[in-house]
């Protein structure tokens, strides 16, 4: 069916890093593809990117999802179908030091948008959630039943954000929703067109060990080399982000039969030290990566890696690329526009 005759999959944040990796996967799945983004943090030039890499047009409205008149409007022209809500912001020592705008743009904003899907009669969503409402988990794997004790403002905002779409759910049982936890998404798409392209300074590892290697930073500050793992700096479950747009795909193709609300884990199960990624980002790009150790940031956690067998069992997911993958996607992005898309 073509984009006049079947409902538009509307993505939040669309723009963004994991957004445009998901507009390909959604485009290549036959799906007209509408985005809605403020471009705080996401790129028109993406999207053209993910447009011809998927095959298909890209319907673009910039606004931010705290606006309930913007969203009216969206939903009065569009018919949608379902919602891919990517949008937020997610740097967790951003969020210790402006919690309140974590909470205005991760809570208000996605009330925001339920509220207004819910005067248009849109009923089927898919929610980007985060790890981090694990906080510090008492064993790992961690799966879907571990306590929710998220020690950041980030982790906070995504918890807070799940507790009332899980609600809204519950007290309208028509409605579809998928919340999605992402433990580290990396990598870039297998062209070198789409990849990670921060503004400043990178908050995540993998995108910073890339511009050290590309020769945009002169090093790389590992924050913690004395937590308890075995060589002291912290690990991570580091996902595809290929493989993460797969697994919106997926749950979006799960939730009419699944009824209600499902919640999984998307992550590889396994976990990584930063030295880890470091050393296969030497072998992938053959260049050295300078490093220097630094004092551990607010909020971070030693060690976090999931169970992904709910993902398996109930949307038919699991992770393909291994870490060697990811680098390898990443310095081909990096290495291919080592300015990102400016």
């Amino acid at each position: 069916m073509n984009a006049d005759t079947k409902p538009w999959v509307l993505v939040t944040g669309g723009a963004g890093y994991i957004g445009a990796h998901t507009c390909v996967a959604l485009l290549e799945a036959g799906y007209p593809v509408l985005v809605f983004d403020s471009l705080v943090n996401g790129s028109t030039e993406a999207l053209a990117r993910a447009s011809t890499l998927g095959g298909g047009e890209i319907a673009f409205v910039q606004g931010d999802v705290r606006d309930r008149a913007a969203l009216d409007a969206l939903f009065a022209r569009y018919p949608v179908s379902a919602v891919l809500h990517l949008a937020g912001v997610k740097a967790v020592g951003e969020s210790v030091a402006r919690p309140l705008y974590y909470h205005e743009v991760n809570v208000a904003g996605t009330l925001t948008l339920a509220q207004a899907m819910h005067a248009a009669d849109v009923r089927t969503l898919v929610f980007s959630s985060s790890a981090t409402v694990y906080g510090a988990p008492a064993r790992m794997p961690i799966d879907e039943s571990a306590p929710l004790a998220p020690n950041n403002p980030y982790g906070r905002s995504k918890r807070m954000a799940e507790d009332l779409l899980r609600d809204h759910c519950a007290a309208h049982p028509e409605w579809r929703l998928a919340i999605l936890r992402y433990f580290n998404p990396v990598g870039a798409h297998p062209s070198g067109q789409l990849g990670e392209d921060p503004l400043g300074t990178p908050d995540n590892l993998m995108p910073f060990v890339s511009q050290v290697a590309i020769g945009r930073r002169p090093e790389l500050a590992v924050f913690g080399n004395d937590y308890p793992t075995p060589d002291g700096t912290g690990v991570r479950d580091y996902l595809h982000v290929c493989d993460l747009a797969r697994g919106h795909l997926a749950a979006l193709h799960a939730l009419p039969a699944a009824g209600g609300e499902l919640t999984v884990n998307l992550g590889t199960g396994r976990g990584h030290s930063v030295l880890d990624v470091v050393r296969a980002f030497e072998t992938a790009s053959g260049q050295t990566v300078p490093l220097r150790f630094a004092p551990r940031r607010p909020g971070d956690i030693a060690a976090c890696w999931a169970d992904p067998s709910r993902a398996e069992q109930l949307l038919g997911w699991r992770a393909e690329c291994d870490l060697d993958a990811m680098c390898r996607d990443v310095w081909r992005w990096q290495r291919g526009n080592p300015e990102g898309y400016r």
